[in-house]
């Protein structure tokens, strides 16, 4: 009997087929490490804290807040709290598409109340004013001859009743001499006193309506002067209006406007639209911030806590802050409409010279604030 084990005709066993066991025991055992590996990272999670990651806030607000070490950033824009815009005139009953800009201050200037700080080119209103001031001048002097005229007249017909009067009398008179007269002259003085009493009772009804008729002349010489004085006036007005002056005390700042096409700040010789806010006046001694706060990170903010304020522009500057308001009405999202974000307002408290408005800061509230402040509501 032979032994098969050791039979050289017996066919062997394939060497493939053992390496193809070992392959797949080895992915058993990377796919079992892979398993626990997460098991223990989902039980490390479920253990911590959730809060919401940066990226995440970044992702639904557009100015998202930031956590880093519990401290809660915000970011936001620095603005005055104390501002006057400025804008271009608009000119009434001229139909101006673009005006002029003829003169202007330079931007960051310091200014007092009532210092120029714009002029645009006002050559049609003056225009305007000289021609209403040298018609008005003529038309006054129409109402002046017209009422020196009314003046002679008047005592012109005066003097013609009192000649009348004293016609009727003599004629009275002779009438009372018709007993010792001819019969012809008799009749030629009761003619006489006819006469005389017509032409006195026509003077009388004539007289006041010639005045009526001659203060209604000088009264529509007078309306047409005052309009003329109204429209000179208006023109004086309009030109006024394109010299500019500071309505507070502040620093000028330029507003970003389009202007030929671009956007830009204006310059002498720029053309602007009646109406657009060009510039502003604001105040340096009291800036804020406004930054928006996600719907999550709001209940940790408390009315009066305070804070500390970088500008981006200035690394090194550090400026304490005060929460001063929160906005209640809050805003949707950017990315969803169940998310919501309200406006919170850092009263700056310190001050710089480096600091103006509209620079890009960032607002941190201090971990021991934030903490007291949880759980607060607003």
């Amino acid at each position: 009997m032979r032994d098969e084990t050791t039979d050289p005709d017996a066919p062997s066993p394939p060497m493939g087929n053992a390496a193809q066991g070992r392959r797949r025991i080895r992915s058993i055992a990377i796919a079992a490490v892979a398993l626990i590996a997460v098991g223990i990272a989902l039980g490390l999670a479920s253990g911590r804290r959730l809060t919401p990651s940066p990226s995440a806030h970044a992702a639904t607000f557009s100015s998202a807040s930031e956590h880093s070490s519990g401290m809660l950033r915000l970011t936001g824009r620095t603005q005055a709290v104390q501002a006057q815009s400025i804008l271009a005139p608009r000119i009434a009953g001229e139909q101006l598409g673009t005006l002029t800009i003829t003169f202007l201050v330079p931007a960051g200037s310091r200014v007092k109340k009532g210092d120029p700080l714009a002029e645009f080119d006002r050559t049609a209103q003056m225009r305007d004013f000289l021609d209403q001031q040298a018609k008005l001048s003529d038309q006054g002097d129409k109402v002046l001859e017209a009422q020196a005229k009314e003046i002679s007249d008047r005592a012109t017909d005066e003097t013609e009743m009192k000649q009348a009067e004293d016609a009727l009398s003599k004629a009275q008179l002779e009438m009372e001499k018709s007993e010792i007269l001819s019969r012809i002259d008799a009749e030629k003085a009761k003619e006489n006193l006819e006469e005389a009493q017509a032409t006195l009772a026509l003077l009388r009804d004539t007289f006041p309506l010639k005045r009526k008729s001659a203060a209604a002349s000088i009264r529509i010489l007078e309306i047409q002067r005052d309009g003329t004085r109204r429209a000179m006036e208006h023109a004086q007005a309009n030109a006024a209006l394109m010299q500019i002056h500071a309505p507070i005390d502040g620093i000028a700042v330029f507003n970003t406007i389009w202007k030929q096409g671009s956007m830009g700040e204006v310059q002498d010789g720029d053309q602007v639209r009646p109406g657009v806010a060009f510039m502003e006046v604001v105040d340096p001694a009291a800036m804020e911030v406004q930054a928006r706060v996600n719907q999550e990170d709001v209940l940790a903010l408390s009315i009066g806590e305070a804070a500390r304020i970088h500008l981006d522009a200035y690394p090194d500057l550090v400026l304490p802050g005060r929460l001063e308001s929160i906005d209640p009405m809050g805003q949707p999202g950017d990315f969803s409409s169940k998310l919501r974000a309200f406006t919170a307002t850092f009263s700056i408290q310190g001050a710089d010279p480096k600091l103006m408005p509209d620079l890009s800061a960032a607002v941190e509230v201090s971990p021991a604030a934030q903490g007291a402040a949880a759980g607060g509501t607003q």
